[in-house]
């Protein structure tokens, strides 16, 4: 009777033996990625390589490493710099790379944080190096820029559309409110783009990584002033700031509402009385009645991935506005003085002062913008 064949192992052993040597083939199954958190580990040693060359670090600096994952950025990063703060969401992962370099000279200068990085307060850091989920993408840029002191840097793995915006120029497809605010507070640089090869697993869409540089000083302007002017003026960025301004009457309503706001803290009497018959009828309905013919062009408020973004108010409005589309004769109440006062203000701002009331959101520049600014809040117009 022939002999059960036993396969032995390089060292003598049989296979499946307590005493067999671990195979020398290396393990990527450790557990399933979770891709709805955005695990998808970079597992090219090239690409990694190049990302801390682009940190420019020293070796006084410390890195804060957002989604470590397994750790093969982060024992590079390592090598480079003083010390690495990672802060990792998923506990297992936490584990591996706590396992990764421990009994290493690397254990005792990294230190690993367990939580959400947008919500957890941030540490001092010098550099920011991330591999970022793509879901996090917005948050984590404007928190990062937001950071006091600060950081010099941050060199990022984001999504290549959202990458894009970033440091897209006026006039470009992808030009947005993200692309003005971020290259308001920062200079964007395109560092190189990344295959979806590069990562296990794959992610569905390419990626890119950029270089963030926080300008220094910061600007001497309010975010939530700037970033509530741009919110208006890219409602629709492809109609002019007339019809962003002036055609949507949920606009106006909001800036009648800020316009007693700013009159009541600065003790100025606002006449509530309704307008005199005519004073400014004709104007409005003009505008209004193009802003309702265009609803159809209305490619989703604002751009499509800051829908989210969006204010509960305008929300609201839009839906309303879109009820009332398709009705004849729609009841519309009688304006008063304080409406007509801001929008004689706004009319003036748009196509006296600025001269912009023509242009289109997508076309105009940082330094329109801030003369947008400046000139409404000189007339007591405010977007915060």
């Amino acid at each position: 009777m022939p002999k059960a064949s036993s396969k032995k192992s390089s060292n003598g052993a049989a296979k499946g033996s307590p005493y067999a040597l671990p195979s020398s083939k290396p393990t990527h199954n450790i557990f399933k990625m979770n891709t709805d958190i955005g695990q998808h580990i970079l597992k090219n040693p090239g690409v990694a390589t190049a990302i801390v060359d682009k940190a420019l670090l020293k070796q006084s600096d410390t890195v804060l490493e957002v989604g470590p994952g397994t750790g093969n950025l982060t024992v590079k990063l390592l090598e480079k710099a003083k010390r690495v703060i990672a802060i990792e969401q998923d506990p297992r992962m936490a584990a591996e790379l706590t396992k990764r370099v421990q009994g290493t000279a690397m254990q005792a200068r990294l230190e690993l944080l367990l939580g959400d990085v947008i919500k957890l307060p941030l540490p001092y850091f010098d550099v920011c190096v991330s591999n970022t989920p793509y879901q996090i993408s917005s948050p984590l840029t404007f928190k990062l820029l937001a950071t006091q002191p600060v950081p010099r840097a941050a060199v990022l793995m984001l999504q290549r559309e959202f990458a894009m915006r970033l440091f897209a120029k006026p006039g470009e497809k992808l030009y947005s409110r993200l692309s003005v605010n971020v290259q308001m507070w920062a200079k964007v640089e395109h560092v190189m783009k990344v295959g979806r090869k590069n990562f296990s697993p794959p992610p569905l869409v390419e990626s890119s990584v950029v270089r963030v540089v926080p300008k220094v000083p910061r600007p001497k302007i309010g975010y939530e002033e700037w970033d509530g002017l741009l919110r208006v003026c890219f409602v629709r960025k492809n109609k002019t700031l007339r019809a962003d301004f002036l055609g949507t009457s949920s606009v106006m309503d909001m800036l009648e509402a800020n316009y007693r706001t700013w009159c009541a803290q600065n003790d100025i009497p606002v006449d509530d009385g309704p307008a005199e018959d005519g004073v400014g009828e004709g104007v409005e309905m003009e505008v209004e009645v193009d802003a309702v013919e265009d609803e159809d062009e209305w490619e989703g408020i604002m751009d499509v991935d800051e829908e989210d973004d969006l204010p509960d108010f305008f929300k609201e409005e839009r839906d309303k506005q879109m009820k009332q589309k398709n009705k004849s004769n729609p009841q519309r109440k009688k304006r008063g003085k304080v409406a007509e006062l801001v929008r004689e203000k706004v009319r003036r701002v748009l196509e006296d002062e600025t001269q912009l009331a023509d242009k289109r959101a997508r076309m105009c520049d940082e330094g329109d913008f801030l003369k947008l600014l400046y000139e409404f809040n000189q007339v007591g117009i405010h977007f915060s």
